[in-house]
């Protein structure tokens, strides 16, 4: 029997509705299709920053029912756009331009430290800035209800920069029921992005102390005071309802799993084509990276890739490195013909292409021009050898006139390189104490002739057009063999998710939300899970470095097999399988006294 949403009227609101700032933003634009399957009066909410809306949003005239409430608000300098937001489904859009309210600010912050306790004295813009804006959406929400009647309305924020919402709903008695979900809690982002035994430590914290400690009181108790006032608290993984428990004081009522629409992804069969394809292009780089040094069988290696914000722990990049250095080791002393080429897309502060690099890759191209040049002659030459010659192995014909000849002799002296390649495709600012390239250094991953295991550090966004590689992310997931994604701290964990929907096998770890989803269905192939909960460093290094042996010991046969079991795990997360959970918390808000 299919579920039934008991509201009649749905307002989703979050920061990142039509203003793209992280991981809700995929949450949001994934699953927007299937929310209005469900509900006939669906609703994002975000903020209205004109640079955006003018190219992602299609305005129009409001339904008549909020045509009063609007009109209301702007006399208090809110204003409201309202529109369809031009993602797949087009969901009805209102954006909320709150310049005009800025100046209340204090004013906010004494109400909700009156009512809810939240100290934001010291508070910056950052905080201010999303509290004036969910302010605002209360007020907007205020407005509308009485025009709404007898119907049921419900309201879900999402994170702590739209709870501010809930707060203003309670505090005014409005008759509208809310959900909040908590997608990473801020102190336990910061004790984990200090070094701190996060989970080892979690049931003897005192966690507003840490909050003071970290100064993120003003959004830790803004989480707490969403989490006790909604009425349903939800997040998105077993892992972080373990944080909210401990750290906010409060069992989440329910968890609402994060998914992916799997239409938007290609089938097995068009992402092998991809494959192809996108490996030729990677190939190109590897050769102007590497080849002007030595050279090494390209049919044997395989492409590793991790993708994912600067956090060096939470991320997972130093158990990576770590890793990657003993299966450095382990691959030299096997004598193993495979090479592994390890690509960091992290993205950080850069200031240009190193000079030597931009070098290779014009004199490869230069190379490359020349051959096409004479590639109708090479042609012909090569195919009279193979249909004449006795012993075409040791036939050569005349390929290159003496001129071309001349120049290639040329261009080879010039594409050689006596040192060894760079780490690092940009120059960066203090680039001996970057992290990631000192820990690679520190392992032994120096790019030598004699390493199986190849580094490329590539700190740029991957626009598709960037002067390098010039190819989107999701081009480079289907060029390479294996995602790895070995984080400490992930409350669900998107980047894994992603590279399996596009057939190419993941690893995660037991402390990322969508690897203990993975866990729970007794998963073991396509999508692997590194087990680092309670476990000691030097311990999960050995089982980290024993996984990506394991994975370079595949045939090409089980490599593909491989490929399609990652398609199958990924459907499994599909929004197909979770948006019922939505629409389930929402009911249980109503059957609450």
């Amino acid at each position: 029997m299919e579920l039934k949403p008991k509201a009649d009227y749905l307002f989703e609101c979050s920061w990142e509705v039509c203003n793209k700032v992280g991981g809700i933003y995929t949450v949001i634009v994934s699953k927007a299709r299937l929310m209005k399957k469900y509900y006939k009066n669906y609703f994002l909410v975000g903020p209205y920053f004109e640079e955006q809306a003018r190219f992602d949003c299609e305005q129009m005239p409001p339904p008549q029912e909020f045509k009063e409430a609007f009109q209301a608000l702007e006399k208090e300098g809110i204003k409201c756009h309202f529109g369809e937001w031009n993602i797949k489904g087009k969901p009805k859009l209102i954006l909320i331009d709150f310049k005009g309210i800025i100046e209340r600010k204090n004013e906010f912050k004494t109400k909700y430290w009156e009512d809810f306790k939240i100290d934001s004295l010291s508070s910056e813009w950052s905080f201010e800035e999303p509290l004036v804006w969910a302010t605002a959406v209360g007020m907007m929400l205020e407005k509308i209800r009485p025009a709404l009647g007898q119907q049921k309305v419900m309201a879900h924020f999402h994170e702590w920069l739209a709870g501010f919402s809930i707060l203003y709903l309670k505090s005014k008695k409005i008759d509208i029921k809310t959900a909040f979900t908590t997608h990473a809690t801020m102190l336990g982002r910061a004790l984990a992005g200090n070094n701190r035994d996060f989970y080892s430590e979690l049931k003897t914290l005192k966690p507003e102390e840490e909050a003071y400690r970290f100064n993120v009181q003003d959004k830790y108790l803004t989480e707490k005071a969403c989490i006790f006032n909604a009425d349903m608290a939800t997040t998105v993984s077993e892992i972080t309802g373990l944080e909210i428990e401990y750290l906010i004081g409060k069992k989440p009522d329910m968890l609402l799993l994060e998914g992916l629409d799997s239409m938007d992804f290609p089938t097995h069969e068009e992402a092998a084509i991809m494959h192809k394809d996108n490996k030729r292009r990677v190939y190109e780089f590897i050769k102007y990276f590497f080849f002007p040094y030595y050279h090494f069988d390209l049919e044997n290696t395989l492409i590793f890739f991790t993708a994912a914000r600067y956090e060096f722990r939470n991320k997972g990049f130093d158990i990576f490195i770590k890793s990657l250095g003993k299966l450095n080791e382990h691959l030299k002393k096997s004598g193993s013909r495979k090479t592994v080429l390890a690509f960091f897309f992290v993205p950080r502060e850069t200031y240009g292409i190193k000079m030597e690099l931009s070098e290779n890759k014009v004199t490869f191209h230069q190379i490359k021009e020349l051959v096409e040049e004479n590639a109708e002659k090479i042609e012909e030459t090569l195919m009279y050898d193979i249909i004449v010659s006795p012993d075409i192995e040791h036939s050569h014909g005349e390929l290159f006139n003496k001129t071309s000849l001349g120049k290639i002799e040329r261009l080879k002296y010039k594409f050689k390189r006596q040192t060894r390649p760079m780490l690092t495709t940009h120059n960066l600012p203090d680039e001996q104490n970057d992290a990631i390239l000192k820990t690679c250094a520190e392992n032994g991953l120096l790019n030598r002739e004699e390493d199986r295991v190849k580094i490329v550090d590539y700190p740029i966004y991957l626009t598709g057009v960037d002067g390098l590689l010039d190819m989107g992310y999701y081009d480079i997931i289907t060029a390479s063999h294996l995602g790895v994604f070995p984080s400490y701290y992930e409350p669900w964990g998107y980047t894994p998710l992603e590279t399996a929907s596009l057939s190419v096998p993941a690893l995660t770890t037991d402390l990322a939300g969508f690897g203990k989803f993975v866990l729970s269905k007794n998963i073991k192939d396509g999508v692997f899970v590194l087990k680092r909960f309670n476990r000691p460093e030097q311990e999960v290094i050995e089982s980290f470095t024993k996984m990506m042996m394991d994975f370079c010991n595949l045939s090409k046969q089980q490599r593909v097999q491989q490929k399609i079991n990652a398609k199958i795990v990924s459907q499994l997360a599909d929004w197909r399988e979770f948006v019922t959970l939505y629409i389930e918390a929402h009911n249980k808000a109503f059957e609450k006294q």
